[in-house]
């Protein structure tokens, strides 16, 4: 079917050069939007749509064939059909009834096509999507584009392209979640994650778990195949909605019929008010349906969050912390919004504060109330204070067992989340009420008694000090040692950055020898997922573009070789996106921590070794900075250098896995 150029004005577009069509070929060409088929035969040029109409098998992947009868023709790739290579019209057909021809002139040996002005964007059902996402405050999506999200993607391009979200374009879908992950938890805001049917949705689900178990808000977008081919086994077809169904808070499939401003809306506040997953599952030919319908928004859907506690309950515990004479306090990452009031209350009470690993740095280390982290990760000083306090107010913390919070002692627990209360055993006092209310409260209450426990910490923290300095003389011919590397980090890195932790020995080491001084610690928690810290740290770099309080801050992430092995091409994303991320790479060539718990349980070291490139020439191949550290008068200068940079860079330090 030929186009009438005399009555229609067009707009002509340069696809190639002469020379790049052999006589006898055709090739897929893009003039604006539109993919075509060029081909060169018999002398003449012809442009013609590419989508073959029986599958939509590309023509131009195709090849000029003779047929049995001498007839030649363009036969598409994926089935076999035909078309003239120059009318596009099928073994018998009409020229009217093949393919849709385009004008092609051929201007100072440059090959142009025309075609009709663009019409306007008919605005479709992922517009009115994206446009509800944008309303709920959703402005950062992680992904990758594929065949059955095109429709989806196009609508989140749209608001890109509009300046109300911004894009990153990951190299593996489980980078994408990890990344929102870290969105949502340095932020209470929901990212965007992206991906097509089957395997790149099934990609998502680990992120999407430590999101979930860190209660992180998160917007999961899954392309699908079309409706028509549901359930009997179409290429990449699988049940979305059972996959997702454990992980997710709110999932649904967006149908023709739907309301879809309503889907998006649910989803996002399933995300934002749960702190969980919303996911919407969107099939290939929904996406792209025409719709006039406004798109929907948070306005009268979500009320204050503000919980306070009963009056019996803030004078029960009044009257128990009066009667401790050594009360402490441990504060958790359900603190870290009101992390100030849990310090001003400590500061009333004369009472030692440490955090759970996950809480790491929300009170400073240099603070004079500071016990530093509690648990497996934590240090002395924090274990000692727990042993000979008579009293334990905990505050947004979940009692994991890594945490180790001594259920003998009279525990008074305050969290905003009912379930969270007495979760695992009884504690004397649950409270039920937002953290800084009962702070505050507390604070005007409550005096300074018995021993001083702030003389206390500070003789504690020159004791661990000290230890960690005897450490430093610790020398290898295998590497350093990481109380070497987190002494000198904790003086480099800035008092705000913004540090994503991987799992680990590294994880173990940071916890212990990191002295936090007003940094903001991300990590997977409760699902302590190995592969975290450098897609965590795209997605905390993400935020700092995306909100006035965080822009500035320093990004750093920290792993072992495990770690960053598994999303190891996600530091080309980085590159690609002008990331201003410090990555510190722990290479002892091997996977320590299972080393360790092999011996722990008295097995063989099995398995555990691992085959390594050097990260540090790694980086830079992939156009960030790499240096490669072996000495301990190395590592100053190298960590400064990377610090100081304003982009990607990679800091491989080696290190003895006995010297952790």
């Amino acid at each position: 079917m030929s186009l009438d150029t005399e009555t229609q004005p067009l707009d002509w577009y340069k696809v190639g050069h002469v020379d790049d069509l052999p006589e006898g070929r055709v090739k897929t060409v893009t003039a604006r939007t539109t993919t075509l088929c060029l081909s060169h035969f018999q002398g003449q040029w012809a442009a013609m749509d590419n989508r073959c109409p029986h599958q939509g098998g590309p023509l131009g992947e195709g090849s000029i064939e003779q047929g049995v009868e001498g007839q030649c023709w363009i036969r598409c790739p994926w089935h076999g059909w035909d078309f003239d290579p120059l009318t596009g019209a099928p073994p018998g057909g009409h020229e009217d009834t093949g393919q849709q021809l385009y004008p092609v002139e051929i201007r100072d040996d440059e090959v142009w096509v025309g075609l009709e002005a663009e019409p306007p964007h008919e605005r479709t059902t992922t517009d009115v999507m994206a446009e509800t996402f944008e309303a709920w405050g959703v402005r950062r999506v992680f992904g990758m584009v594929g065949h059955s999200n095109l429709g989806l993607a196009d609508a989140i391009r749209r608001r890109t392209a509009e300046g109300a979200m911004s894009y990153v374009a990951i190299r593996h879908e489980g980078a994408a979640s990890f990344a929102a992950s870290a969105y949502g938890k340095l932020t209470g805001v929901p990212a965007g994650c992206l991906s097509i049917a089957g395997p790149g949705a099934t990609n998502m689900l680990t992120g999407l778990w430590d999101a979930k178990v860190d209660r992180a808000p998160v917007l999961a977008l899954t392309g699908q195949v079309q409706t028509q081919v549901f359930g009997p086994g179409a290429f990449q077809d699988i049940d979305l909605a059972s996959a997702f169904d454990a992980v997710t808070r709110f999932s649904q499939i967006v149908l023709p019929s739907s309301n879809h401003a309503e889907l998006a809306s649910l989803a996002c506040k399933n995300a934002i008010v749960e702190r969980d997953v919303g996911h919407l599952i969107f099939p290939d030919d929904v996406q792209t349906i025409s719709s006039d319908k406004p798109a929907g928004g948070p306005q009268g859907r979500v009320g204050p969050a503000t919980i306070r506690a009963g009056a019996d309950d803030l004078d029960a515990a009044a009257d128990m912390i009066a009667r401790a004479d050594r009360p402490f306090i441990v504060m958790g990452w359900g603190a870290k919004d009101v992390a100030a009031d849990v310090i001003a209350l400590a500061e009333a009470m004369g009472a030692p504060v440490a955090t759970t690993f996950k809480g790491k740095g929300l009170i400073p280390d240099t603070h004079p109330n500071a016990a530093g982290v509690l648990g497996r990760s934590g240090t002395p000083i924090a274990s000692w204070f727990m042993n000979e306090c008579d009293l334990i107010l905990t505050l947004g913390s979940s009692f994991a067992n890594h945490t180790g919070i001594e259920p003998s002692k009279p525990i008074i627990q305050v969290d905003f989340e009912r379930m969270q209360l007495g979760k695992f055993h009884p504690v004397a006092l649950p409270v039920w009420g937002e953290i800084g209310h009962f702070a505050r409260e507390m604070a005007g209450r409550v005096t300074r008694h018995g021993p001083d426990q702030i003389a206390e910490l500070r003789e504690r923290w020159a004791i661990w000090r000290d230890e960690k300095t005897s450490r430093l003389s610790d020398e290898s011919p295998r590497g350093l040692s990481a109380a070497t590397l987190f002494h000198t980090l904790t003086e480099l890195c800035p008092e705000d950055a913004i540090i994503a932790v991987d799992v680990g020995n590294n994880t173990y080491s940071f916890g212990r020898y990191f002295e936090a001084k007003g940094q903001s610690v991300l990590m997977s928690g409760y699902l302590g997922s190995i592969g975290f810290g450098f897609p965590a740290a795209m997605g905390a770099w993400a935020a700092t573009q995306d909100f006035e309080h965080l822009r500035g801050r320093k990004v750093l992430s920290i792993s072992g070789d495990g770690g960053f092995g598994q999303y190891a091409m996600e530091f080309t994303t980085a590159v690609r996106h002008g990331m201003n991320i410090t990555h510190v790479l722990m290479n002892n060539g091997q996977l320590g921590k299972i080393s360790k718990e092999q011996r722990a349980g008295e097995f063989e070291v099995w398995q555990t070794d691992l085959v390594n490139p050097s990260f540090a020439a790694f980086a830079r191949l992939c156009g960030g900075h790499g240096h490669k550290v072996t000495t301990n008068d190395d590592l100053r200068p190298a960590l400064e250098e990377a610090l100081a940079l304003d982009g990607p860079s990679l800091v491989e330090v080696m290190t003895d896995p006995e010297l952790v």
